[in-house]
């Protein structure tokens, strides 16, 4: 207060740093220009925090001295106060200060993005004086606790700022708004405000693709989920070549996408996969009639303990599994021929699960109810999704980002002298750009790898997986925990009663599956793989990321059926 000659006055207070968007200069000239404001109000700029002008950059230095050559033209020594120094935490002070003056907070600026400072002004019962250029608009709508002026108008700026501290009533009025709906731009209101809007809205579910075979009603199945399969018949699970079956251009244009989409999975080393014509049974829509789905994501064990983990799961979930109460996805960086490999060297069949999430989320499977109809034994049992491909292949690179990662690869090896990554093209498929990784401690981390092609305008998400030795690249829509909320969506699968089993550890997308609104179950115990350099280069803990106290996350030691029975009875999925 030592720059006030009558530091009772009204203080008008300016909170902005030295830069001409702020327009500071204007408002000293509305202030100094205006008598009437002069003698009834002191001015206080708050402007950044400096030592020597001469010192601060030319853009600051030039607003700053022209700040003060106006201070002295008009005059104002006693009126005006521009300190150079002030705290964080002295703000909220300097606020209650003018708002005890029953002063005015003005934010001038020629465009204003937002307006922090005008809320926080409310906060603290201060009246706005601000630009009616940008976000300040907004904020008076909902407050209604000040005058919008144009910033280039500085009578306007003037008169809008006396009106405020000489008439009581309206300073009181304004003041009472702000305080009255200060809340409206609080965190709860306004997640409360976006998830009303969001209600709302139409579902914009995706335009499945429609298929003119219709689907056979399963006697197994409930009326209801009958009908909802008759009228759902754009189910667009696989890749049907006869389009002599569809009259319409629309057919015709569908089955030479999907023509295309088989020629490129069969030069990606995926071609076995079987061509079912989707209702030839009731398999497909299993989803929907699960009251449970449990999720098994173990990453972090060898593969004779990720067979026993899943017979241990459906050893623990018996009785509910027999009455289909409960139903089975397999989440995995695992290619589908190479997953079909170890089930079947398990002695797990296919059909026992309801969906496969395979190459980190970049594919999703069902297995197919009618093996016996295969047309060689060389193919396998599952139907590929290919309406989930339409969601996931915004922005992806194809051909082009794989030419471009095997030239980025062999400099890596180049700059090594020894083949870090060499490419999988056996694991790799039309959205997967698979590599094996020979090196581990000399791979970069995956923030780097994805700067590198993002520096070459290619987008796309990128993950280490097996411990380290494979790095898989997908679309940048794709991963594990998108392709769950894909089954919500297109099957009605309520996130809620998805609980998803994972290891100590695991891929790069390990902590994507931890949180949300499913239900996490972790195994510990020694059979979990030391974690490699997956996530060494990271500066933070998973912790960090997660609670891992949370309610709807469970630790068991192990994966025995028992200490699984009782994690499951936990979340409610088995009965006592």
């Amino acid at each position: 207060m030592r720059f006030f000659s009558n530091p009772r006055k009204p203080m008008i207070l300016a909170l902005a740093r030295p830069d001409p968007k702020k327009n500071i200069t204007t408002l000293v000239k509305a202030f100094g220009e205006h008598r009437e404001l002069r003698n009834l109000a002191n001015l206080t700029l708050i402007m950044g925090n400096r030592d020597v002008i001469d010192e601060m950059s030319s853009t600051n230095a030039a607003v700053l001295t022209s700040a003060l050559k106006l201070i002295d033209k008009y005059d104002l020594y006693g009126q005006v106060a521009y300190p150079k120094h002030h705290k964080q935490s002295e703000v909220p002070d300097i606020y209650r200060l003018a708002a005890r003056t029953k002063g005015v907070f003005i934010n001038c600026a020629l465009v204003e993005p937002f307006g922090l400072t005008l809320i926080e002004a409310a906060a603290y019962g201060l009246p706005m004086v601000a630009t009616r250029n940008g976000g300040p608009v907004d904020i008076h709508r909902v407050l209604d606790n000040g005058i919008l002026v144009d910033p280039h108008n500085q009578n306007e700026i003037a008169e809008a700022l006396y009106k405020l501290v000489s008439d009581k009533h309206l300073w009181s009025q304004c003041r009472q708004n702000g305080l009255k709906n200060i809340h409206k731009f609080s965190w709860p209101e306004h997640c409360q405000n976006y998830l009303a809007r969001v209600v709302t809205l139409k579902p914009r579910h995706p335009r499945w693709q429609k298929n003119d075979v219709a689907a056979e009603i399963s006697e197994a199945d409930s009326p209801e989920d009958s009908l909802r399969d008759i009228h759902d018949i754009s189910l667009n699970l696989k890749l049907s070549l006869d389009s002599e079956k569809s009259g319409s251009k629309e057919g015709n244009s569908n089955a030479l996408r999907r023509h295309f989409e088989d020629a490129a999975q069969k030069l990606s080393g995926v071609n076995d996969i079987k061509k079912d014509v989707p209702g030839e049974n009731g398999k497909w829509s299993s989803l929907r009639r699960r009251k449970h789905i449990i999720v098994i994501a173990v990453d972090s064990v060898q593969d004779a303990d990720f067979v026993q983990v899943i017979k241990n799961i459906f050893e623990a979930s018996r009785n509910e599994r027999s009455s289909g109460a409960v139903g089975f996805v397999l989440s995995t960086a695992r290619a589908i021929s190479e997953l079909h490999t170890l089930l079947i060297s398990g002695g797990i069949e296919a059909s026992d699960f309801d969906a496969f999430i395979c190459n980190s989320g970049s594919d999703l499977c069902y297995p197919s109810s009618s093996s016996e109809d295969m047309l060689n034994p060389a193919e396998l049992p599952f139907m590929i999704d290919l309406d989930y491909h339409s969601q996931i292949e915004y922005r992806w690179g194809g051909e082009g980002l794989r030419k471009t990662l095997i030239r980025w690869a062999a400099e890596k090896n180049k700059e090594s002298g020894q083949k870090i990554f060499i490419e999988d093209e056996e694991c790799s498929s039309t959205y997967c750009i698979s590599f094996k990784v020979s090196n581990t401690a000399a791979a970069p981390p995956v923030k780097e790898i994805r700067r590198t092609m993002r520096i070459q305008a290619l987008r796309c998400h990128v993950l280490y997986s097996h411990d380290g030795s494979k790095l898989n690249v997908i679309p940048v829509l794709a991963s594990r925990s998108q392709a769950l909320r894909y089954l919500y969506i297109r099957w009605g699968v309520e996130l809620s009663n998805i609980t998803v089993i994972v290891g100590e550890c695991g891929d790069t997308d390990y902590e994507g599956l931890l949180g949300g609104v499913h239900k996490t179950i972790i195994l510990k115990g020694s059979f979990n793989t030391a974690p490699n350099q997956v996530h060494a280069n990271r500066s933070y803990s998973s912790q960090d990321v997660v609670s891992f106290d949370k309610q709807g996350i469970a630790s068991i030691e192990g994966y025995g059926p028992d200490n699984l029975k009782s994690a499951l009875r936990q979340f409610g999925i088995l009965k006592d």
